[in-house]
């Protein structure tokens, strides 16, 4: 008989992991079977902010392949619009529910990976059923938004709440479809994923575009009239609104998991070792937005849900299945977004991660341009490094910039993932045209000022 892998989840780690076995094992040897609960497999969730601006034209393109294509080029059984609701590890199986035809299956498993991703969070106030209130999670999620923004009456006002990469990204989507926007955040400003002097380079940027920021305001409730809601409530009253967005974070989808008796760690994901084994159940792997990993510069363990993490994750498993050998050695939280033309990137810590984690550490900020400042198109550029002292090892980085800023994180990532301090940095043979870059490239002058800084307190 052939052993069985059960998936449960088919977006990126899930489906990585079972194309990775599969790729090692025919289905005479390994028999794939893979529960999603939604509507898609394998698709970008990344990409809804532009479907929802119309700058993607519809969701097809945001899906790189459909269960038919697994099903007949991968020889897998997905079975969509199934929910997993109980895992029996004793017996080795699972128990899921038609979401669509009704009934329940069980299924045995000889190997079990557990990619079911994150779940939106939701405060208590959100849960109603007035229309117009939407979280952005899944295609289904803005498939939803979009049929509400082009129904009848068309909502002219929006309010996003929370500021982290999808509702920066969302408010910029819905005032690209002419709405009015205004973006409710319980910190001081919006991306706090980069330091405070960093995040007001962003808010600038958005104000630039016509979005409303409203920082250090909770909200507080919802109302509606009608069946639709209607506005938000905080502590300086309510803002009227004709639609909702919560961009409020997520948190690890581990409640199968902890009723089965799988560990969670410190961050509330599963934890799982470099194999992406789950350990104390032979058999069971994990991965994806609902795991915990290593933070290579902290050294603890950090829940950071990113879909390249997801697709590498479920690849390593999916090699370990199939029999071969792989290894995940952890993330150093490398992230880029934008906000209209204005690029944000970040990679490694901020300064409160590096006062947590007990670093000694300088930052410093470098003002430069994105290309040699005679050439036409030059735009400011602001690169912030944080280095360990005395050693001079980076830490963390953050660029906030036009054209040519953000991917410029990769380099410092790439340093960062190396061990290599500012000093190293200096000598760093990046690329330069006037086009592209000053012939004193931004990071290189970043990291001649942190030399400098740290040189200034060691003597």
């Amino acid at each position: 008989m052939a052993q069985r892998l059960i998936v449960i989840g088919g977006d990126a780690a899930g489906m990585s992991a079972a194309s990775q076995a599969r790729r090692r094992r025919d289905r005479g040897d390994l028999e794939i079977v893979v529960f999603e609960r939604g509507h898609f497999t394998s698709y970008s969730a990344c990409g809804i902010p532009y479907w929802i601006s119309g700058l993607v034209p519809g969701p097809e393109a945001l899906i790189a392949r459909d269960p038919e294509t697994f099903r007949t080029e991968y020889a897998m059984d997905v079975r969509m619009r199934h929910e997993v609701t109980a895992i029996d590890l004793e017996r080795r199986e699972v128990v899921a529910r038609d979401l669509k035809g009704g009934g329940e299956v069980r299924e045995r498993f000889d190997d079990l990976m557990y990619a079911t991703g994150a779940v939106p969070v939701k405060p208590s106030w959100a849960i109603t059923d007035a229309g117009g209130v939407f979280g952005m999670q899944t295609l289904d999620d803005g498939a939803a938004l979009r049929d509400w923004l082009d129904a009848d009456p068309q909502p002219r006002r929006a309010v996003v709440v929370g500021g982290g990469y999808i509702g920066v990204e969302i408010a910029e989507a819905l005032i690209q479809r002419g709405l009015s926007v205004t973006l409710v955040e319980a910190g001081e400003q919006p991306m706090s994923t980069v330091d405070s002097d960093m995040g007001e380079l962003v808010a600038e940027a958005m104000r630039g575009l016509g979005i409303t920021i409203r920082g250090s305001l909770p909200v507080s409730g919802l109302e509606e009239r009608d069946g639709r809601v209607s506005a938000v409530v905080t502590a300086e009253g309510p803002i009227p609104t004709d639609v909702v967005v919560m961009g409020l974070g997520v948190r690890p989808n581990t409640a199968l998991a902890e009723a089965a008796g799988l560990p969670l760690g410190p961050t509330g994901a599963i934890r799982v070792d470099r194999r992406m084994r789950v350990p104390g159940h032979p058999g069971v792997w994990a991965a994806g937005d609902c795991v915990e990993t290593l933070h290579r510069v902290s050294g603890l363990p950090v829940h950071v849900p990113l879909g390249t993490h997801a697709n590498k994750q479920g690849r390593v498993a999916g090699i370990n299945i199939g029999g071969g050998y792989a290894t995940f050695t952890g993330v150093i939280g490398t992230a880029v977004t934008k906000v209209c033309d204005l690029e944000v990137g970040r990679t490694g810590l901020r300064e409160r991660d590096a006062t947590a984690a007990g670093f000694e550490f300088v930052s410093v900020i470098a003002e430069s341009t994105n290309r040699a400042g005679y050439y036409p198109g030059a735009r400011p550029m602001t690169v912030k490094l944080i280095a360990e002292r005395p050693s001079g090892r980076l830490l963390g980085a953050q660029i906030v910039g036009w054209s040519e800023a953000a991917k410029r994180i990769d380099s410092l990532a790439v340093a960062l993932w190396n061990g290599m301090t500012v000093d190293d940095m200096t000598q760093l043979d990046l690329g330069y045209a006037p086009p592209y870059a000053p012939v004193w490239d931004p990071v290189l002058i970043a990291a001649r000022k942190a030399v400098d800084a740290l040189a200034a307190l060691d003597r």
